[in-house]
């Protein structure tokens, strides 16, 4: 049953594919880091030749896409979240409000997963040299941003329900809710900044989790 829906969520994302025009694409700049995603994956072709696919995607842009080069040319674009159809399988490419949750091929055979090769120059190629080099640094900044968001996701989801039904019509309706938990504005300013840092640190690995991520966008992927 999950199997099933998963294909059809798929289908829906491939159906949005549009071609490309095959312009070049353009090599990461070093100012770059926050602001574009750029990762590689190597596939061999019928005839035993090697191609290279890169999955594009620029953040604050209107457009909210990603776009699919193969061996340097543009060769196909979807809004996020998407899935490029690529021989052998799929790559799916799911985002979050503080980055990208999903960069994964999904071989068609057996449906395991890979995970995409950053440029070594982005934001999440510069987290796995870190995560590489540094292990035990690199799995306390994850502990940390887990932490972080599920303290956040305690004292916030309270107050955010106590904000909801002081609206009028729920009010008269069902009630209000009076939060148990009142926070000094410097410390909601606090979980704020740390959340933001915490959802960024989390998207540069590609981890997310329903419950988790849950306030950095998880439903939109």
């Amino acid at each position: 049953m999950f199997r099933s829906y998963r294909q059809w969520k798929r289908r829906k994302k491939v159906n949005k594919v549009k071609e490309g025009d095959g312009h070049a694409l353009k090599p990461f700049r070093f100012w770059q880091p926050f602001t574009r995603s750029l990762f590689y994956l190597e596939l061999t072709g019928d005839e035993g030749e090697t191609h290279v696919y890169a999955v594009n995607v620029h953040f604050f842009s209107e457009d909210n896409t990603a776009e699919l080069y193969l061996d340097g040319k543009h060769m196909a674009t979807s809004s996020l979240p998407a899935a490029f159809p690529v021989p052998g399988g799929v790559i799916e490419v799911g985002a979050t409000d503080y980055g990208l949750s999903r960069m994964h091929y999904v071989r068609e055979s057996d449906q395991r997963e890979y995970v995409l090769q950053p440029d070594k120059r982005s934001g999440e190629g510069l987290r796995l040299r870190l995560d590489q080099r540094f292990p035990i640094t690199s799995k306390s900044l994850g502990l940390s941003a887990v932490m972080v968001l599920l303290v956040s996701l305690i004292l916030g989801l309270p107050q955010l329900l106590e904000l909801v039904t002081s609206i009028p019509w729920i009010h008269e309706h069902i009630g209000t809710f009076q939060s148990p938990i009142t926070l000094p504005d410097w410390v909601n300013t606090t979980l704020i900044v740390a959340s933001v840092l915490a959802g960024i640190e989390r998207a540069l690995l590609l981890r997310n989790h329903w419950l988790i991520d849950m306030e950095t966008g998880y439903w939109d992927s």
